[in-house]
C-alpha cells in the first residue's frame, strides 16, 4: 500500500482548534488561549486571555476550485493559510511566541479526490453535493446507525463521499493510507498524532460516540480505543475495505473534544506557526460546534446563577455563516426526523446534540445579490460610502419604509416571497433534491427591487429556521431562547426578522468571533487550565446585546401569514417533482 495520505473533509467549513496558556516574563501568569477556524473561504486565527475577551486576530484566504457539484480545496494551502493566519493575530494581539501555550507532522504527500486528477485538490468541501445518488443508496439500507442522523446521511457526510471516491476515483481510493476530516487532519498535522476526535466522527462519519459513555467521567482525559464504529454498515453500503487494520483508515483511537494530543506542537509545526514546541493541543471540534462552545452558556447573569443542567436545554445557537448550523442539546436522546442527532458528547459533554441546517445562507445572500443586475451599481455606491453592501441596502429598505409610510419592515416583502432551498434542503425536510423558489419577479430591475428581494430573502431563511425550531420542539425539545454568531449574526436587520419570525429572543455574544472563542476553549481544556469543557465554556462565554422579538401582533400576523405560504412553496415543488417524475415514466 502506498504510504501516501489524504484528507478528506465534508464540515460544515471544518474548524480545527488550537489553544494554550502560558506565563510572560513580564507577567506573572498571564494565560493566552489561541483559535483557529478554517472556514470556507479562510483560515482565520484569534488570541483569548482568560476571561474570554479577543485581544487579536487575523485570516489568511484559501483557494477554492468548484465544477458543477464538486467543491474541492488544497489541504496544503491550507496549512498555509493557517500559519499565516496565527503569525498575523500573534502580531497583531503584541503576544510573543513563549506566551502561548496551547496551539494546533508529518510528511503526508496530497491524493486526488478529483476529476482533474490535480493532487492539490484532495480536499472535499462540506458543500459538495458530488454523492447524492451515494447518499440515496445508503439510505435505502435502513442500517440502525441511520437512527442518530436523522433517519438518511446526507451528501455532505463523509460516507457517501467515500464511496464516489471509491466507485469513480480508484487508483485514488487505492493510494490511500488514512482518510480524516479537515479538523482531525490540522491537529495530526500540528501533532502527529492522529486521534479523532468524538465531535467529527459522531457528527460526519456515522460513529456511535454513546459506545464511550462509561469513560466520561474518567479523571485523566485520553484517547480512546473506537469502539463506535458499526462494521456491519460499511460492509453494507460497499466500504468494508475501510475497518481493515481495526479502522486504521478512518481512525483506530477517539477523544473527547479538549483532550490534549501526542506531546503538543511538533518542532517542525511549531517553526512553521511561529510559536514553541510542545504547546497543547486539543483534540478538534467542528467549526459549527466550536461556536456552540463557544457561545452556549452566553447568557446573562441572572440566568447563568441558575445553575440548572436544565437551563441549556432550552437554548439553540445558531452559527450563521456560509450556512447556518442549528445547535441545541438535550439530556436524553431525541431522534427527530430530518434532523441531524441525536449525538452524544458531540459538543457539550454528557449531552445529546440536536444538529439542524441550511446548507445556503450567508452563501444564498451572496448569490441573489451577485446575479441581480443592480448589484454593480449598488456594490460601487457601498465603496464610495465606505460601508458594505448588506449596510447600504439595510439604509435603503429604512428609506423605504419612510417613503411608503409602513410601520414595520417586513410589510415591504408583501409580493415577493423566497424558499432558500438554492442548495437543498439539509433540515428539516432532508431533502438534496430541493430547489429554491422566487415568487413575484417583475421585469424591475431596479436599486429597489434588489434591496426587496435581498430582504424576502432574508426572511425566506427566517422562515427554514422557524420550521427547524417548530420541527424540533414538536419531537422533544424545548426550545425558547436563541443565541447566535458568526457573520450574519452582526448584520440587524437579519437578526431582528429572525426574532420577530421565530418568536425568541436572540442573545449575541459580547465576543464576535464565537468560533475561534469556542476553538481557544479547548485549548484552555488541554492546558489543564480548566477541569472540563463545561467549566471552561461557564467562564471564558459571556452575553453581550439581546434582541427581542417585535411586541406589535401586526408583526406577528404579517409573518404567520408569510409563514404559510413558505411553507405552502415546499409542499408545491414536491407536487410538481412528481407531476414531471410521472410523466417521463
Amino acid at each position: 500500500m502506498s504510504g501516501t495520505r489524504r484528507v478528506s473533509s465534508d464540515t460544515h467549513s471544518l474548524s480545527v482548534e488550537m489553544a494554550a496558556s502560558s506565563s510572560s516574563p513580564d507577567e506573572p501568569s498571564r494565560s493566552v488561549f489561541l483559535g483557529v477556524d478554517v472556514g470556507t473561504g479562510s483560515a482565520r486565527a484569534g488570541l483569548f486571555d482568560e476571561e474570554g475577551k479577543l485581544l487579536g486576530s487575523s485570516s489568511s484566504s484559501i483557494q477554492i476550485w468548484k465544477d458543477g457539484a464538486c467543491v474541492e480545496q488544497s489541504s496544503t494551502d491550507i496549512w498555509l493559510a493557517v500559519c499565516a493566519a496565527v503569525k498575523a493575530a500573534c502580531s497583531k494581539a503584541e503576544v510573543a511566541p513563549t506566551e502561548v501555550k496551547v496551539a494546533v507532522d508529518s510528511d503526508s504527500s496530497p491524493v486526488s479526490v478529483s476529476w482533474s486528477g490535480d493532487s492539490r485538490r484532495n480536499v472535499i468541501v462540506w458543500m459538495d453535493h458530488r454523492a447524492v445518488e451515494q447518499a440515496e443508496r445508503i439510505n435505502s439500507s435502513k442500517s440502525p446507525v441511520l437512527e442518530y442522523c436523522g433517519g438518511a446521511v446526507s451528501p455532505e457526510m463523509e460516507p457517501p463521499k467515500l464511496l464516489w471516491v471509491k466507485e469513480n476515483l480508484q487508483e485514488s481510493w487505492s493510494m490511500v493510507f488514512r482518510w480524516m476530516d479537515l479538523s482531525d487532519w490540522l491537529s495530526y498535522r500540528a501533532t502527529g498524532d492522529d486521534t479523532r476526535s468524538l465531535c467529527t466522527t459522531v457528527c460526519k462519519w456515522t460513529y456511535l460516540g454513546h459506545a464511550h459513555m462509561q469513560h466520561v467521567n474518567d479523571k485523566e482525559s485520553r484517547d480512546m480505543e473506537a469502539c463506535g464504529w458499526d462494521d456491519d454498515f460499511w460492509e453494507e453500503i460497499g466500504l468494508g475495505d475501510l475497518i481493515e487494520g481495526h479502522h486504521a483508515k478512518i481512525g483506530r483511537s477517539v477523544a473527547f473534544p479538549g483532550h490534549p494530543l501526542g506531546s503538543g506542537l511538533t518542532p517542525t509545526a511549531a517553526k512553521e506557526l511561529g510559536l514553541v514546541p510542545g504547546i497543547p493541543v486539543g483534540t478538534s471540534l467542528i467549526d459549527a460546534h466550536a461556536g456552540g462552545v463557544g457561545v452556549i452558556e452566553s447568557v446573562p447573569p441572572s440566568e447563568a446563577e441558575e445553575h440548572d443542567m436544565e437551563a441549556i436545554c432550552n437554548r439553540m445557537v445558531l452559527v450563521c455563516g456560509t450556512s447556518t448550523c442549528h445547535m441545541a442539546v438535550s439530556r436524553s436522546k431525541l431522534f427527530i426526523p430530518g434532523v441531524w442527532g441525536p449525538f452524544w458528547s458531540a459538543m457539550v459533554p454528557e449531552y445529546w446534540l440536536t444538529e439542524g441546517g441550511q446548507s445556503a445562507t450567508g452563501a444564498l445572500l451572496d448569490h441573489i445579490i451577485e446575479n441581480h443586475a443592480a448589484s454593480a451599481r449598488l456594490a460601487n455606491q457601498a465603496a464610495t460610502q465606505k460601508i458594505s453592501l448588506f449596510e447600504l441596502l439595510n439604509k435603503m429598505l429604512e428609506t423605504m419604509i419612510v417613503e411608503l409610510n409602513l410601520s414595520f419592515i417586513a410589510a415591504l416583502t408583501e409580493d415577493v416571497h423566497v424558499l432558500p432551498d438554492f442548495h437543498g434542503n439539509r433540515s428539516p425536510i432532508a431533502d438534496p433534491k430541493a430547489k429554491g423558489v422566487i415568487y413575484g419577479l417583475t421585469l424591475d430591475t431596479s436599486d429597489k427591487q434588489l434591496a426587496l428581494l435581498y430582504l424576502a430573502t432574508v426572511q425566506g431563511i427566517a422562515y427554514g429556521t422557524r420550521h427547524i425550531v417548530e420541527h424540533c420542539n414538536a419531537h422533544g425539545h424545548k426550545i425558547n431562547t436563541l443565541l447566535a454568531c458568526g457573520g450574519l449574526s452582526k448584520n440587524p436587520i437579519f437578526m431582528q426578522e429572525h426574532a420577530d419570525i421565530i418568536g425568541c429572543p436572540i442573545i449575541l455574544p459580547r465576543e464576535s468571533e464565537s468560533v475561534l472563542l469556542g476553538a481557544a476553549i479547548l485549548g484552555a481544556v488541554a492546558t489543564r487550565k480548566y477541569h472540563s469543557l463545561s467549566e471552561a465554556m461557564k467562564a471564558l462565554n459571556a452575553a453581550g446585546q439581546v434582541i427581542h422579538p417585535s411586541k406589535d401582533p401586526k408583526v406577528k400576523k404579517y409573518h404567520d401569514a408569510k409563514y404559510k405560504i413558505f411553507r405552502g412553496l415546499y409542499e408545491q415543488q414536491f407536487s410538481y417533482r412528481s407531476t414531471m417524475a410521472q410523466a417521463l415514466s
